[in-house]
């Protein structure tokens, strides 16, 4: 049986600082952008469309104010809109925890039409340039999320046919499950991460 959160999830504190694996697998997620922006300019047809390392680090800025301002306001507006309008200097405390996934998405589609209309760019052309370099960024993201005992899947079914869930693709997540095992649930992040980890390789985009 597994059980999380494995790692502590502060990685290390100095003093009234900490620094959370979850923060290191954005900055993990953003420097593997970066690493195959780079490699996917040595790609012909991308070299001939006129990419730039330059855009490379100028679509990052945008992508992250993207993902931090789009995933914020996503968990404010769709998850808890009654919380933080009672609270709203709760709303920048970003450091509590609260991502949307839905509304950081959303914010990089916005963060990306601004910038393509910026730099005479087709939107879907930025888009179709960025899709390589998304999803293991993605994974990172979902490891940070594993780590912090977040987003657990569904219960598993009782009568699945093994004896140790984890050979099944279980887990028990501490925070939302007994550890007697009556509330194991489906490992769904460690599924995710499977799959974005398999997508198209580079070479073929």
């Amino acid at each position: 049986m597994l059980i999380h959160p494995l790692p502590d999830p502060i990685a290390l504190a100095i003093g009234p600082l900490a620094i959370r694996w979850y923060g290191l697998m954005y900055l993990a997620a953003f420097v593997q952008f970066l690493i195959l922006g780079r490699l996917r300019l040595r790609q012909p047809h991308i070299a001939a469309a006129g990419w730039r390392t330059t855009d490379i680090d100028d679509l990052l800025f945008y992508g992250v104010l993207g993902v931090v301002i789009g995933g914020r306001l996503g968990e404010v507006l769709f998850y808890h809109p009654g919380y933080y309008l009672d609270n709203p200097d709760e709303i920048i405390a970003i450091w509590k925890g609260g991502m949307s996934f839905h509304g950081g998405f959303l914010g990089v589609l916005v963060a990306m039409w601004i910038w393509a209309r910026l730099h005479g760019r087709r939107w879907m052309a930025v888009m179709d340039f960025i899709a390589p370099l998304v999803p293991l960024g993605y994974a990172f993201g979902r490891i940070g999320n594993f780590i912090n005992a977040e987003l657990p899947g569904r219960v598993a079914d009782a009568d699945l046919p093994c004896d140790d869930l984890a050979e099944c693709g279980c887990v028990t997540a501490s925070p939302f499950a007994d550890l007697s095992g009556a509330d194991r649930r489906h490992a769904v992040i460690c599924f995710a991460v499977a799959v974005r980890t398999q997508r198209t390789p580079l070479s073929r985009c």
